[in-house]
């Protein structure tokens, strides 16, 4: 299927690794041009160069999302290279474990900064242009928000306040053609996944054991199967598709983990 994304400029926040990583190439595949933003210059250079050399087209930008001023000159960067922003991927953000009981205030408002803040930060800049391309938003979250997790208030607080604003921005532009959905993560294998697997004291064994309560296929989520999943959200090919909260996660979240098949 043409997903009609050809010469489409896509803004992908974290855009040089994992689950970012994954949506640009699959942007890139379908001749869309995906601005990878992201802190490394080094990560975002041998992403854009991957992509270029299988024959697509990437930019990169450095910015330090938790800089607001970061944000703008991301953005204002990405127009004046590509003329144009017709999608934005809000995607980075990191598991940082500051719960409730030995967390601390200031750490809990850094984690929404790091998680949250620039969500709404990259979408306000962007939404001029968003407005002019009758783009689409699409926002990585994760189940968290949703099961609980343990030791991670703050981001199960960032990842409700992605969902909320998922819903309150499809509302808000509507009347301006932007469609903006939410893409909902559980376990799925990333570098970053496997390198904090790899802390524990074994690491085959507890991958099968999370891998077991996973409901479909007792596997985790591709990294490629979410970025699928986002890049159609994005494409004209679902035109009549907003404010939702579609969950790529085997069944994790919705469906008895205590089923078998």
């Amino acid at each position: 299927m043409d997903l009609q994304l050809q010469d489409q400029v896509i803004l992908v926040t974290g855009g040089a690794k994992g689950i970012g990583r994954a949506i640009a190439d699959v942007l890139a595949a379908e001749g869309a041009i995906p601005v990878i933003i992201g802190r490394s210059q080094s990560d975002n250079d041998q992403a854009v160069n991957e992509i270029v050399a299988r024959g697509g087209r990437a930019i990169g930008i450095v910015a330090e999302l938790t800089d607001s001023a970061a944000c703008e000159r991301a953005v204002k960067s990405a127009v004046a290279q590509c003329g144009r922003i017709d999608g934005l991927v809000n995607n980075a953000g990191i598991n940082d474990n500051i719960n409730l009981e030995d967390g601390s205030t200031e750490e809990f408002l850094a984690s929404l900064q790091r998680n949250l803040v620039h969500y709404y930060e990259m979408a306000r800049f962007a939404l001029p242009q968003l407005k002019a391309t009758k783009g689409a938003i699409v926002n990585i979250g994760s189940k968290v928000s949703e099961t609980g997790q343990g030791h991670t208030s703050a981001y199960a607080a960032a990842n409700g306040g992605r969902n909320a604003l998922t819903r309150e921005w499809a509302i808000e532009l509507g009347k301006y053609d932007i469609r903006v959905n939410a893409v909902i993560v559980a376990e799925c294998w990333t570098p970053l996944y496997a390198k904090w697997i790899r802390t524990l004291g074994d690491p085959d064994g507890e991958r099968a054991k999370i891998e077991a309560r996973i409901p479909y296929q007792r596997r985790m989520t591709t990294a490629e199967e979410i970025a699928n999943m986002v890049v159609f959200l994005l494409s004209p090919r679902s035109s009549h598709t907003t404010g939702q909260l579609i969950h790529v996660d085997g069944g994790y979240t919705h469906l008895d983990r205590a089923v078998t098949t």
